[in-house]
């Protein structure tokens, strides 16, 4: 009696109507999960077959409306939309989201009821759909509309579809666009196209389009006008290599232009020196007595060097130039040396980038580099002073390894040597560790007795330094620190040689005698005594009502070198003007004398300066 009572109450537990549901719950949650699984496997049949049992055996399941929802997806991707818009059916039509009005719509067009596609589309209250279903529904409406043979409306709905974001990229929708331009439009379509979304990708792509039309119907004057129009496409215009294709089939190659494109950083951390150097050539071209104008049309790289190259393709094609000039970043200057070769097309830089004139005969450096600036200063250590033994302090800093091996090397292939060398962490202060062991001296010595060894004249700093001259490649914030350590420990009558960033009026206060009698290579001295100089500060003050930099004087001779070579009647192409650059004489720059080796490479001479009564003066 007592078991039966307790099985009977077992079996009214479990048959209870709350452990029932729950038990049939979970079971149709894993059927409808398992037809899923197949759906994204791609196991279509399968999932039909589950979800239409799922159907049967639960036909009150809240999950009921989801599972007619798959099965409409999967007959449409099975190519069978009836079936699947029977079932879309099937879903209250008040619970329409934004995904079952797209697929009710994807479905009707493949039907053929494609107006009733569009009223719904059209109809659709948009406020609460996220972007990417309203992507979705402007690139719906395209089709639609193609399908009803309206092209310019299906154009308006990809233009919305562009600037919305979803899942197509505004390129990939403007691939469409092409698509649509190609076979769908004729020339007067596309003039109205190029009129209504001027200034816009899309308006620039209807103007690629009817170039090329221009083009095969012989009419090459008006393919050239659609051409240059298009060339003022917006920044990121995917397709602006097609149209520098277009100009180079519709240019006369050996019919250039009187003009000169520059690349220079108008914009971004370098947009001051951009604008110095803009002056400076600008100063030239307004200085200069030509035979006719020249253009210098302007470009900005931001220092990058795709920018950079897409602009020489951009100005050898599209604006025929006969030469560039540019640009000053190095990662630019990269860009468009490997541009400028593949275009054939003079450039002249001033980048301070290793090898990049040696990257193709069409490549020229106008620079202050640390090459120059080293020959400069062992040409005078060596043939003026005579010395032959030499020691280096300097940085380790990139710029103060590249100067320190530089000139190691120029010191041996001379026959002269470096006796004593030393580094420092760039962000050091104090120097007597590295003095000391330059001077011979022990670089632990107490201070005190430091102090009594320097000045009570020991026998180590009696006896002559161990080098004649000492290079110090740093800049005058840092030397000012450095060189009256060097006076303390027995070093001040040591010829001491620096680089352009030495060129700092303050430097004679900050380090008082230490520093007297130094010298140092600059590319620029603006109170040089040559007439070239003194003619150029004198108009550049009149001018911008400033002192000039070495940027501006480095910018007037960049265009000063080139406009005198383009008003050559012997330069009429850019091959002419590549070669008049290759043997060029000595021009008298205002950055020094100057001609290009058979490299490209600058060979100037450099002032030299020096540090004489508290001022600045030049020597050479």
């Amino acid at each position: 009696m007592r078991r039966g009572i307790l099985c009977l109450a077992v079996l009214m537990l479990v048959l209870s109507p709350g452990v029932l549901h729950a038990r049939v719950s979970g079971s149709a949650d894993t059927a409808l999960q398992r037809a899923l699984a197949h759906y994204a496997a791609g196991k279509l049949n399968e999932a039909a077959g589950l979800l239409r049992g799922f159907i049967v055996s639960q036909a009150d399941s809240p999950q009921i409306d989801d599972a007619y929802r798959h099965l409409a997806r999967i007959h449409r991707d099975l190519g069978e939309p009836g079936v699947a818009l029977d079932y879309l059916k099937r879903t209250p039509a008040a619970d329409d989201r934004p995904q079952d009005l797209l697929l009710r719509s994807d479905l009707l067009m493949a039907t053929g009821d494609v107006r009733r596609a569009l009223e719904l589309l059209l109809g659709a209250d948009l406020r609460d759909w996220p972007l990417v279903e309203r992507q979705e529904r402007e690139l719906a409406l395209a089709e639609g509309f193609l399908r009803l043979d309206e092209p310019q409306r299906a154009l308006y709905f990809l233009h919305r579809a562009m600037l919305t974001d979803g899942r197509e990229t505004p390129q990939e929708v403007l691939a469409r666009v092409y698509t649509l331009f190609s076979d769908r439009f004729d020339e007067a379509s596309l003039a109205e196209a190029s009129f209504m979304y001027a200034a816009q990708p899309i308006g620039s792509l209807a103007m690629l389009h009817l170039g090329w039309r221009a083009l095969a119907a012989g009419q090459k004057d008006l393919a050239r006008q659609w051409a240059d129009v298009a060339m003022a496409a917006p920044a990121g215009f995917p397709y602006r290599g097609e149209v520098l294709e277009l100009l180079s089939r519709v240019s006369d190659q050996d019919s250039l232009k009187r003009a000169i494109g520059v690349l220079l950083p108008m914009s971004g951390r370098y947009t001051a020196f951009g604008e110095q150097v803009k002056r400076g050539m600008e100063l030239a071209r307004e200085t200069l007595r030509l035979s006719l104008p020249v253009d210098l049309i302007y470009r900005d790289t931001a220092g990058e060097e795709s920018v950079a190259a897409r602009q020489v393709a951009e100005l050898a094609i599209g604006e025929r130039v006969m030469a560039i000039a540019g640009p000053l970043v190095s990662n630019a200057a990269i860009g468009a040396a490997r541009q400028a070769g593949q275009e054939r097309v003079p450039l002249l830089s001033l980048s301070q980038r290793e090898g990049l004139a040696a990257s193709s005969l069409y490549v020229f450096r106008n620079a202050l580099t640390a090459q120059l600036q080293v020959q400069a200063l062992v040409d005078y250590a060596i043939d003026g002073r005579g010395f032959t033994r030499f020691g280096m302090l300097y940085p380790k800093t990139r710029q103060g390894e590249l100067f320190a091996g530089l000139f190691r090397d120029a010191v041996s292939r001379r026959g002269a040597s470096v006796v004593a060398v030393q580094s420092y962490p760039a962000e050091q202060t104090d120097f007597r560790y590295q003095v000391r062991l330059l001077r011979g001296l022990n670089p632990n010595m107490p201070d005190d007795d430091g102090d009594e060894v320097a000045h009570g004249g020991s026998d180590e700093t009696k006896t002559p330094a161990p080098f004649q001259a000492l290079f110090l490649p740093d800049y005058a914030d840092r030397i000012s620190l450095i060189v009256p350590q060097l006076a303390f420990y027995g070093l001040e009558r040591v010829q001491l040689l620096g680089t352009n960033g030495w060129n700092d009026a303050e430097l004679p206060r900050l380090a008082r005698q230490s520093i007297e009698g130094a010298v140092f290579a600059d590319g620029f001295f603006r109170y040089s005594s040559n007439p070239s100089v003194q003619n150029f500060v004198a108009r550049f003050v009149e001018r911008y009502g400033v002192e000039p930099t070495i940027l501006e004087a480095q910018g007037y001779d960049l265009a000063a070198i080139l406009l005198s070579l383009l008003d050559r009647r012997d330069v009429l192409t850019r091959d002419d003007m590549r070669r008049a650059l290759a043997e060029m004489p000595t021009f008298p720059g205002v950055t020094g004398d100057t001609r290009f080796d058979a490299l490209g490479e600058a060979v100037k001479k450099l002032f030299l300066l020096q540090f004489q009564n508290g001022t600045i003066v030049q020597i050479n």
